[in-house]
């Protein structure tokens, strides 16, 4: 990069590892320094919280605010009912009216836990838009006329979203076609209604960002930008935000503190420093001062991370006790009220249950194949006991008191049966 910016917000993400692409770094860098400037991020509501992979784009909107700018989370109560296509290998179940504003409710948890909505707040109060507020009413002929004459097909299908579903020959239907359209529009509307100059977005997203811009452009002859950030591996090369049990999710009602907290725990050595520049707002050198550890001395600056990202998403006290139970769990051997938790009834149990099958649904292992290399390899346990046979059942009257299941030295679950 031979440009080097001089506003807060830009210095910060980069030297943070945020910044993917930017369709005009110095520009936006000169708009900064004039004072503040209102940029977004979309989100489409398709389940009821949101996952660690949308985090660090919230922690994008954080740092945006804390550096004196406003952020506007837009959530896609419209473009939901299309479904974005991007990168996806088969067409998004459509969802109602309903379960789409429930799942905006659900996910506005997240973001107040992150962003000052508050209006007498010292920095610009971050505020929460929904898409349908200008799509809904949208006449059909109009918007053809009006906006889709500025789209060429040939473009939109050049871009590596859309070409990637098209080379592997999966059907693309003009539903999801009109997605990239739709998105397009929201950064015009943005723009009109509230000025918005900047959308910012995963590096999948760059197409779509492109569009809005090069539409407003034509449209109302404005100056505006795009930001995007890297799509996130692990140093193993899985996709950030998942694990063997599924999606991490940001919810305290879908996954608890102490999963959470578990999850950061659980972070690879070489992951360390990268992830508490990214999830935490630790200075710069303690983040590589904590990542450049050795040996068990690493197990510092994971139990740091996960106490400073559980403390932004859940507060100080979830953190703490998160903390508590896994020093109970790790060093003392206990069971731990907080851990994961699998509760089966007797009719779950029937004759039996095959401890493969508890492994695998309390979420120690993705699948019973996982499950079973588990235990060949000497990985599994049952009450700290190591566990050697994959063909082991378990009744009912094995459950008279809960079960504890680990994986490793790190994760665990206890298994009950309800009353």
């Amino acid at each position: 990069m031979t440009y080097q910016p001089k506003s807060d917000f830009l210095r910060i993400i980069i030297e943070r590892g945020f910044l993917a692409d930017c369709t005009d770094l110095q520009g936006l860098d000169e708009r900064l320094l004039q004072g503040p400037v209102t940029c977004y991020i979309g989100y489409d509501a398709t389940a009821q919280s949101l996952h660690v992979g949308h985090l660090l784009n919230v922690m994008l909107l954080r740092w945006w605010q804390k550096t004196g700018n406003r952020p506007i989370t837009l959530m896609g109560g419209g473009t939901t009912k299309v479904g974005d296509p991007s990168f996806r290998s088969d067409e998004r179940p459509l969802l109602g009216p309903e379960q789409i504003d429930a799942n905006i409710a659900g996910m506005q948890k997240v973001f107040d836990r992150y962003l000052d909505y508050d209006t007498a707040g010292k920095t610009p109060a971050a505020q929460m838009m929904n898409n349908a507020e200008w799509l809904d009413g949208l006449n059909y002929l109009d918007f053809l006329r009006d906006i889709g004459r500025h789209f060429s097909v040939n473009r939109m299908l050049s871009f590596e979203s859309v070409k990637s579903r098209l080379d592997r020959e999966q059907s693309l239907s003009f539903l999801e076609f009109n997605y990239m359209i739709l998105q397009a529009y929201d950064f015009l509307e943005l723009n009109r209604r509230h000025g918005c100059l900047l959308q910012m977005g995963g590096s999948d997203q760059w197409g779509n960002i492109v569009n809005g811009i090069d539409l407003t452009r034509r449209v109302l002859e404005t100056e505006i930008f795009g930001l995007t950030t890297p799509l996130l591996t692990t140093s193993d090369g899985r996709k950030m935000g998942k694990s063997q049990g599924g999606a991490v999710w940001l919810n305290a009602d879908m996954l608890s503190p102490y999963e959470f907290w578990q999850f950061w725990r659980n972070t690879t050595d070489a992951d360390v420093g990268r992830f508490l520049k990214l999830y935490t707002e630790l200075p710069v050198a303690e983040c590589d001062r904590l990542g450049a550890l050795q040996g068990s001395e690493i197990n510092e600056g994971k139990i740091i991370l996960a106490r400073e990202v559980t403390t932004l998403l859940h507060g100080a006290d979830a953190a703490a006790a998160a903390e508590a139970t896994a020093r109970e769990v790790f060093e003392k051997g206990g069971t731990g009220d907080d851990l994961p938790t699998l509760t089966l009834s007797a009719g779950d149990i029937g004759d039996g249950i095959s401890i493969v099958q508890l492994i695998t649904r309390s979420g120690l292992a993705g699948s019973g194949k996982e499950a079973k290399r588990l235990i060949s390899e000497g990985g599994a346990r049952l009450n700290d006991a190591g566990l050697s046979d994959a063909g082991l059942m378990v009744t009912a009257a094995d459950l008279a008191e809960p079960i504890k299941l680990s994986a490793g030295k790190k994760r665990h679950a206890l298994v009950v049966l309800a009353d």
